[in-house]
């Protein structure tokens, strides 16, 4: 029998390849960048520091290919740069956010953001899509002594709510955040780019999606075991 203490009161959402269609943007910058120290990186590439912040990817480049040159602090803030600007111009939301962020709104679940990406990047980001106001916390990897797939910034999300880790759900695209979010022993739903769907670490989510758009009363009902407690 499940436990009724058990039951989500929160959402916490990861912002890129969450909220915005941001991803393709980092990728974008990365390439430019990089390519100005001689560092010429594929798209295929840049997915395998999907979930970083932007000062790990750096360095995750730099142990591997290092140049001469800007140092690896700096061109993560120009390519922070390069995202920022990216948003402003061409970001959109991914398909089903709103309707989704309503869905949420009408079962009384909280939401917070949870994010690798920079401050400023996050608001600019809820800024773009006008969400601000839905959210009671926002936070941001960059203050954390570690990063994600480490639990670190959803175990500080949670205590922002004033809630238990188990009480939360996240919602995340990449393989770090899904890690993490278990890690921080949360439910999790992985919405993952199309292109890595296949990938078997996205198994430690609790559901895999297409898009948010497959979040309804049903999934969520499965989540906090509302079927097994009706059944006993």
């Amino acid at each position: 029998m499940a436990s009724l203490n058990k039951s989500i009161q929160a959402v916490i959402f990861d912002v890129d390849g969450v909220l915005i269609d941001s991803e393709p943007f980092w990728r974008e910058s990365e390439i430019e960048i990089l390519a100005g120290c001689g560092l010429l990186l594929t798209e295929e590439e840049c997915m395998l520091t999907t979930g970083m912040r932007i000062q790990e990817v750096t360095r995750f480049w730099y142990t591997r290919k290092p140049w001469k040159g800007p140092s690896t602090e700096e061109l993560a803030g120009d390519i922070l740069q390069g995202v920022i600007g990216r948003i402003r111009d061409r970001g959109v939301p991914m398909p089903g956010l709103y309707e989704t962020i309503r869905l949420f709104q009408t079962r009384h679940l909280r939401l917070a953001l949870a994010s690798s990406s920079a401050e400023f990047l996050i608001d600019t980001v809820v800024d773009r899509l006008q969400i601000r106001a839905s959210f009671e916390a926002i936070c941001s990897a960059e203050n954390e002594a570690r990063g994600k797939p480490y639990p670190d910034i959803y175990l500080t999300a949670a205590a922002k709510l004033g809630l238990a880790p188990e009480h939360c759900l996240a919602i995340e695209d990449s393989i770090a955040g899904v890690t993490s979010a278990k890690a921080a022993g949360m439910k999790c739903l992985a919405v993952p780019l199309p292109e890595l769907r296949g990938d078997p670490r996205y198994g430690a989510a609790d559901s895999i999606l297409d898009s948010l758009a497959e979040i309804d009363g049903k999934l969520l009902d499965s989540l906090e075991g509302r079927d097994e407690i009706e059944a006993v």
